[in-house]
C-alpha cells in the first residue's frame, strides 16, 4: 500500500483492518492493526503475512485481530468469510512520536 501527503511529524502508519459485514469484527481494527515506522511524507506499506505476531521488516501488530476459535491469532487476520462477499476497508492512521493522531483515511480494500 502507498501512502502519501502525510502530515509532518508522522512517525508510523498505522492501519487498522476491519470486516464492515461482521459486526464483532467490524471497528477499531477488528482484523488487526499493523504499524509501520516511516519518515518524511509518503511511504511504502509492506505487505505482511497473516495470523503471525513477528513480522518480516520493521512492521509491528500493534493489536491481533480479535477472532475467536479457529480465527483466533497473535497478528492480523486477513479477510476470510469462506467467500460470503464480506466488504472489508482499512483506517489508515497518521501517529507522530508521542502516540497522537495526526490525521486519518477509510481505505476501502474489497469483498471476500
Amino acid at each position: 500500500m502507498q501512502v502519501s501527503n502525510l502530515p509532518g511529524g508522522t512517525s508510523w502508519v498505522y492501519v487498522e483492518y476491519n470486516d464492515r459485514d461482521y459486526r464483532p469484527l467490524s471497528k477499531n481494527g477488528g482484523h488487526g492493526v499493523i504499524g509501520y515506522p516511516v519518515s518524511g511524507t509518503s511511504a511504502t506499506l509492506a505487505s505482511v503475512p497473516g495470523l503471525v505476531g513477528k513480522l518480516p521488516g520493521k512492521a509491528r501488530v500493534i493489536s491481533a485481530g480479535r477472532g475467536t476459535g479457529a480465527y483466533a491469532s497473535k497478528g492480523y487476520m486477513p479477510p476470510c468469510s469462506g467467500g460470503k462477499n464480506n466488504r472489508y476497508f482499512a483506517i489508515v492512521k497518521a501517529i507522530s512520536s508521542s502516540g497522537k493522531v495526526l490525521d486519518k483515511q477509510r481505505v476501502e480494500i474489497g469483498r471476500y
